[in-house]
């Protein structure tokens, strides 16, 4: 079994384990930086390593784009290609069906994309899918999967829940043929905000067999409360001693939030996305360094934070930068939110091991300003 459930917090559903790993074993709960085009956009391999990042996400089907798979093969790899020794985990490309709707076709077979870059269009297969990923390298793959919108009718969120699931047990069938140095690979529960259609994937999924679960199909246009309400009704079907992986997903106060209710993987651009726009976290909440009260203050982001950033650098000198266009601000900011994303699962952990995560959590709420 890859995967450890170390201990379970007492009072909560909260879990810490340890997940082993062609390159390495994940100390979970844990946060991973999202890296679609094989690169953390700012940071090199060097300072994510320097922040504690244990694993990075990658896309199947934007590096299936480009460079493409013979050239990534060619290099070695994916982890030789872009220098990264760490575990790695791949999106299978479901999402893009969500993100890319104008420009997908589904089939029972696969789907077709036509793409943004040349207009050229591929034909993705749930077995394609899974072979790239394995060619690649990757420790983690992920199943083919429909991603829907919210809202979406019941009885479409059903037909296509029967076509991700054939498609998982499709892409299984290629993983057990092929895969090389113990890769794992994750299945992805669908069901929008349908319970009943939830616990049935769950259950179904469960019964093919995966190495770990991935809830998808969240954070899609639907209010938080109902993403809580997602997570709890699938969680409970999943099996305990299988790793959870909640995709896309979220602020720090939501990533902490679904740890209580037993989630153990996270991925999510906004701490990414959000710096290279000014916005940083903290324990009191987000700021945005482009405003005009940090023009004059000489403080750093956080005072207790230990990160390169805050250890170097005024809020005055970051919203300088900002406001000159300097590529120096975006890569601080990143660094900074990647390291207190870190910092919290860290914490969070620690909290779990010692049967405290209740009042770390309130603790947290209490101080978080959204």
């Amino acid at each position: 079994m890859p995967f450890k459930l170390l201990h379970t917090d007492k009072n909560t559903a909260a879990r810490s384990g340890e997940l082993d790993t062609p390159h390495g074993k994940i100390e979970t709960p844990v946060f991973m930086p999202v890296g679609t085009q094989a690169t953390v956009k700012s940071m090199s391999p060097d300072e994510l390593k320097d922040i504690g990042v244990q694993v990075i996400l990658s896309n199947t089907f934007h590096l299936f784009w480009r460079p493409g798979p013979n050239l990534i093969k060619k290099a070695g790899g994916l982890h030789s290609f872009m220098h990264w020794d760490r575990p790695l985990l791949t999106d299978s490309g479901g999402y893009q069906i969500f993100s890319l709707a104008p420009l997908c076709k589904l089939e029972e077979t696969g789907v077709s994309f036509k793409s943004v870059i040349d207009g050229a269009t591929i034909f993705l297969t749930p077995e394609e899918a899974v072979k790239t990923q394995l060619d690649f390298g990757v420790d983690i793959a992920t199943v083919l999967d429909e991603c829907l919108p919210y809202p979406t009718p019941f009885n479409k969120v059903k037909e296509s829940v029967e076509l991700t699931l054939k498609w998982a047990r499709r892409g299984r069938e290629v993983f057990l043929e092929r895969r090389k140095n113990k890769q794992l690979l994750f299945g992805i529960v669908q069901g929008s905000t349908y319970p009943d259609i939830r616990r049935k994937c769950a259950e179904r999924l469960t019964d093919i067999g995966f190495d770990g679960y991935a809830l998808g199909g969240v954070s899609v246009g639907e209010a938080k409360d109902i993403i809580f309400e997602i997570v709890e009704a699938t969680v409970n079907y999943l099996p305990k001693g299988k790793p959870r992986y909640l995709m896309g997903v979220g602020t720090p106060l939501d990533v902490i939030k679904a740890v209580e209710r037993g989630v153990d993987m996270f991925d999510c651009a906004i701490p990414t996305r959000n710096a290279r726009n000014g916005t940083v976290y903290t324990y009191q909440g987000k700021m945005c360094l482009k405003n005009a009260p940090f023009r004059e203050d000489f403080r750093p982001i956080d005072e207790s934070c230990s990160c390169y950033t805050c250890q170097n650098f005024s809020r005055a000198y970051l919203r300088h930068l900002f406001k000159g266009g300097e590529i120096l601000a975006m890569r601080l900011a990143t660094w900074h939110n990647l390291h207190f994303y870190t910092r919290i699962l860290g914490e969070a952990r620690r909290a779990i091991i010692k049967d405290s995560f209740s009042e770390f959590l309130k603790e947290f709420e209490k101080n978080y300003q959204a």
